[in-house]
């Protein structure tokens, strides 16, 4: 295990696959251009280690440039591509091999298409160390490469993470902690917002209020708060699909996150029923659902002393707190009995100082960390 910069990346790939690698595409072109001298053009920064053992490999006369091109930003691609060091002059009329370190979506790729397309080559063809074929975009053929790889976050043997691990003669992959993603509901007054916070600054999760997310595309009139907007002037409902892609949208946002807490939602068992179809669009799931409980007349008396400091007038009226009680158990009863079937229901006893109920939850959270 090694560390690079905030992140713990484990062995991927030894040096002698890498090198095993490195000689079959050497191999590869060797026998389709041995009768002509091709200009290979290496694409910097991260193919320098790559070009340098190929031509090691490759038995034939041969000329070798450079262009430089970047896309990434740490740990993700930008999606824009900038030319930072332009194509050789001596290209014209000449065979030109791309040498690249690692082939993912193809951005950088159409970018190079994009610089040979404006020359006069006599053709040109892509070789790729690496190759992330289930996200490649399949645009452009690749004609070499060494070894196709899944869709993981690799540094080492010329890879870098914020320009870290490019020395490294060996390649890592990034190690992801275990994603723990939680649903937490409980009664008005259970304590949801303030353990929330806790939990959100203890695992580095992000936590999606419904409430939030909705207020936020009101105000800001996104197209998504439009629609919603549409349904409540009605006195109608918001659909649960609009609800869903809010939340889609909050998720997309954090794709480097640790975790998520969702809090509001899911309401019913088809609204969970959707949230699990939702993450498994994402290869995540619900690990668990904690529910904050206490009793009635506890929570009772909290949010009538609630109402009193803040002056909320839906916390001072006895009467409608406990219809608000009513509702939230009519609810959510299928809900529990949801998440129970799929062994993921954690009932917390909510009565207590607010750090021994934190305790509780922490005690929860571990125990999915040791699965």
């Amino acid at each position: 295990m090694i560390t690079l910069h905030d992140k713990q990346f484990k062995p991927f790939l030894k040096e002698q696959q890498i090198l095993d690698a490195v000689a079959k595409i050497a191999g590869d072109i060797a026998r389709d251009y041995k009768d002509q001298v091709p200009i290979f053009v290496g694409v910097l920064n991260g193919s320098f280690m790559f070009v340098s053992d190929f031509l090691k490999c490759y038995p034939h006369p041969c000329e070798v440039s450079f262009v430089k091109l970047s896309s990434y930003q740490g740990l993700t691609s930008t999606g824009i591509v900038e030319t930072l060091l332009d194509l050789p002059d001596n290209i014209e009329g000449r065979s030109v091999i791309i040498l690249e370190d690692i082939i993912d979506t193809g951005r950088t790729l159409q970018e190079l298409v994009h610089l040979f397309s404006e020359t006069n080559v006599k053709d040109f063809k892509i070789a790729s160390l690496f190759y992330k074929s289930e996200i490649y975009n399949g645009e452009y053929s690749i004609d070499y490469f060494g070894m196709e790889i899944p869709n993981k976050f690799i540094v080492g043997y010329g890879l870098d993470y914020l320009e870290l691990g490019r020395n490294l003669r060996e390649v890592y992959e990034l190690k992801k902690p275990k994603m723990i993603n939680l649903v937490l509901f409980g009664k008005p007054g259970a304590g949801k917002g303030t353990q929330a916070a806790f939990l959100k600054k203890a695992y580095n999760l992000i936590h999606i209020s419904t409430g939030d997310v909705f207020r936020y595309n009101i105000k800001n009139e996104t197209a998504l708060g439009k629609l919603a907007q549409s349904y409540m002037d009605k006195g109608d409902l918001v659909p649960d699909e609009v609800t869903i892609k809010m939340l889609q949208e909050e998720v997309e946002k954090h794709p480097e996150a640790n975790g998520f807490i969702f809090d509001g939602f899911p309401r019913t068992a088809m609204q969970a029923e959707a949230l699990d179809h939702f993450l498994e669009s994402k290869d995540m799931q619900i690990d668990a659902t904690i529910a904050l409980e206490a009793d009635d007349q506890e929570l009772l008396q909290r949010l009538l002393k609630r109402g009193e400091i803040s002056g909320r007038p839906d916390d001072q009226d006895e009467e409608k707190i406990r219809n608000r009680f009513a509702e939230y158990t009519k609810k959510t009863a299928p809900l529990r009995d949801y998440y129970k079937a799929q062994g993921k229901l954690h009932v917390v006893n909510g009565i207590g100082d607010i750090e021994e109920i934190t305790d509780r939850l922490h005690q929860v959270v571990k125990g999915l960390q040791e699965v």
